[in-house]
């Protein structure tokens, strides 16, 4: 699913009541099943950008189409101005069509990996798909951990569920923030590598910040 930003703006108010400026981006186009990362310190607005993206926070000015293609616009009928939609109908879209992955993995502390993957396609509308869930968890390397409740797995195993998660509902973009920021460098480069070659196999284009690429 191509992405396609213009004009994106977001201020907020200082503490003196002045407007301090945090994302201003003339033109941001993802290609479809396109993998690319954003690097930049810390504070400098990358979170702010994905919750953008992802219709989490509301742009001061922006359009943000998604299945935009400029080699084919023939397809416009095709493309949904994220900027449009409702709350609720934000909410759906992101649900149906995008994969979070956050730098901690927000498990949940009662429910096992299997169960924590399976509970990602609750709000996408599907039937809940084992089978898959199974799959993901088998390609993080978590086969023989699916009932094992998130307290008994490693933190860089956590992590690894929190990515298959992300890709429960077969998403077609994957926004990835600082997913590896708590993790050893050898963990969090297998992580990055997990991530890419899931992306890849779904057919999903993947935005992420790290400090590894």
């Amino acid at each position: 699913m191509g992405l396609l930003l213009r004009q994106l703006k977001k201020t907020y108010v200082g503490p003196d009541g002045s407007t301090v400026p945090v994302i201003d981006i003339a033109e941001l186009y993802l290609a479809d099943g396109e993998q690319a990362a954003l690097v930049g310190a810390s504070g400098c607005g990358k979170t702010t950008l994905l919750h953008l993206i992802a219709g989490i926070l509301t742009p001061d000015s922006v359009t943000v189409l998604f299945g935009y293609d400029p080699d084919n616009p023939a397809n416009g009928d095709a493309v949904v101005d994220l900027t449009r939609l409702a709350e609720s109908q934000r909410d759906e879209f992101r649900g149906r069509y995008m994969g979070y992955i956050f730098q901690t993995h927000h498990l949940l502390a009662g429910f096992t990996a299997l169960e924590n993957v399976l509970l990602g396609m609750t709000f996408t509308g599907r039937k809940h798909d084992r089978s898959w869930a199974e799959h993901l968890l088998s390609e993080v390397g978590l086969a023989d951990r699916l009932h094992y409740r998130p307290q008994k797995l490693s933190l860089g195993q956590q992590q690894r569920v929190a990515v298959a998660r992300a890709l429960a509902n077969r998403p077609r973009l994957v926004l990835a923030d600082e997913p590896t920021g708590a993790l050893d460098a050898a963990n969090a480069q297998q992580v990055l590598e997990l991530i890419r070659q899931l992306c890849a196999e779904v057919g999903a284009s993947l935005l992420l910040v790290s400090r590894i690429w």
